[in-house]
């Protein structure tokens, strides 16, 4: 008999959000750090993801809040005061993130902008001397996802990317049961993402820029085009000029973990399909429904979404799975588990999630950066560039409607109508960092 679950379910003790102190606790645990050791953070993309990795900073006494950078005057206003409420000063407030890192006192920039922002600002932030921590995926194209890997190689500095699964500790010990090979030989793997909470996106005509918006610095290297709420706050990610759609937004999380318990990078090749199927005539460019093949040669990764079902593989809206010849792994947010081939091993009962992945994702971090130890990154740059590689294959595939093979000598695909989706332009007087 394979070993039994008893072998490799690890306890930890866990970093909690807000159950580790009260705010009176933290504010006076937060006091009695000296000013020499405390770590200065700048936000830069006060909305969604941004807020929540600046919160989580925040939960740490000797972490303050330098500055916050938005071009939405209501964005900053609203998180300045959110800063206060949570016992700490005004931070100062910035809407050029250049002007914003003129500022001194600042150790750490925290990059949660729309993706088309993020290799710019990375770039700038680590040639002038701070660490980052950006937000997933690291960049919006294959050319600046490389160029912000040449980036930290240069500066070593110390980056984390928001793919806080990997300090999630069930993902942790869901991996660390694939390693006891009891699934034995794995030749199919998925990650999907199914999302019934979003619908259609009507489609409504341009308008003028709303007060406060500096939308020309929100644009940025993207192309000029007339204000449309359609391509702002939150659902620009369904246009490539921006992001691009589920497979980057749920997709790096998922995949990451595919390739993290395979213990592989880059695929030979990828092919996909899809389209929009569910709403093809709302506003949304980017598929809502979508199926990616990949080959890694010893066995194949399939990457589904959908938009407006909820229903997903083994009944769980996103996850993962690793089919074996012994069994399958189902992995998600809420937990894992292991279902028998053929009563060929034990069963698994579903492990649930505890603590706050990304709480620990953040002090991971933090620890790093005071005790100078890159390589205990949970989740580093190789991570972040592999994952978002392979995301941005997947969607060239579809995009270019062929199957795509990767020279990994060359740093491109075989195809040249691939490869003109390697490099976007960039607009209005901004220009593709060079490393």
């Amino acid at each position: 008999m394979a070993s039994t679950r008893r072998n490799f379910i690890k306890t930890a003790s866990l970093f909690t959000a807000g159950s580790a102190l009260s705010l009176d606790a933290l504010s006076k645990a937060h006091m009695n750090v000296a000013p020499s050791d405390k770590i200065r953070v700048a936000l830069v993309g006060g909305n969604s993801m941004g807020w929540s990795d600046l919160e989580s900073f925040l939960r740490n006494p000797g972490v303050e809040c330098a500055a916050i950078c938005d071009v939405d005057r209501n964005v900053l206003n609203r998180r300045a005061d959110n800063v206060v409420k949570m016992g700490r000063p005004v931070p100062k407030l910035y809407v050029n993130y250049r002007k914003m890192l003129e500022n001194k006192d600042i150790d750490v920039v925290i990059i949660g902008t729309p993706d088309h922002w993020h290799c710019l600002i990375f770039c700038d932030a680590l040639e002038s001397g701070r660490h980052a921590y950006v937000e997933k995926p690291i960049g919006n194209s294959i050319a600046e996802i490389n160029i912000m890997h040449k980036a930290v190689k240069k500066h070593g500095k110390i980056v984390q990317v928001g793919q806080w699964q990997r300090s999630q500790p069930h993902f942790v010990d869901a991996i660390n049961y694939l390693k006891t090979g009891n699934l034995g030989r794995i030749r199919t793997c998925k990650a999907w993402s199914y999302v019934d909470w979003k619908g259609a996106i009507p489609k409504v005509p341009d308008s003028p820029v709303p007060e406060g918006v500096d939308y020309d610095l929100w644009l940025g290297p993207a192309p000029k085009r007339p204000f449309n709420k359609n391509r702002f706050h939150f659902t620009w990610r369904w246009y490539w000029e921006y992001g691009n759609g589920l497979m980057t937004d749920w997709g790096v999380h998922l995949i990451d973990f595919i390739l993290y318990g395979m213990g592989k990078s880059i695929p030979e090749s990828v092919m996909a399909i899809g389209g929009k199927y569910a709403f093809p005539d709302d506003d949304m460019v980017t598929p809502d429904t979508m199926t990616a093949v990949y080959d890694f040669k010893d066995f194949t990764m399939i990457w589904e979404h959908t938009i407006g079902i909820g229903l997903g593989n083994w009944a769980r809206p996103h996850g993962m799975s690793y089919i074996g010849e012994n069994g399958t792994l189902v992995l998600d947010r809420n937990g894992w588990e292991v279902i028998p081939e053929k009563n060929r091993i034990e069963a698994v009962p579903v492990q649930k999630n505890v603590g706050s992945g990304l709480d620990l994702n953040v002090k991971n971090f933090l620890d790093c950066i005071k005790n100078n130890t890159p390589q205990k990154l949970n989740a580093g740059i190789d991570i972040g560039r592999d994952v978002a590689l392979v995301a941005q294959m997947g969607n060239i595939a579809y995009r270019s409607g062929e199957k795509v093979y990767w020279d990994k000598t060359k740093q491109q695909f075989t195809s040249s109508t691939a490869n003109k989706l390697i490099t976007p332009v960039y607009n209005n007087g901004w220009t593709l960092p060079k490393y």
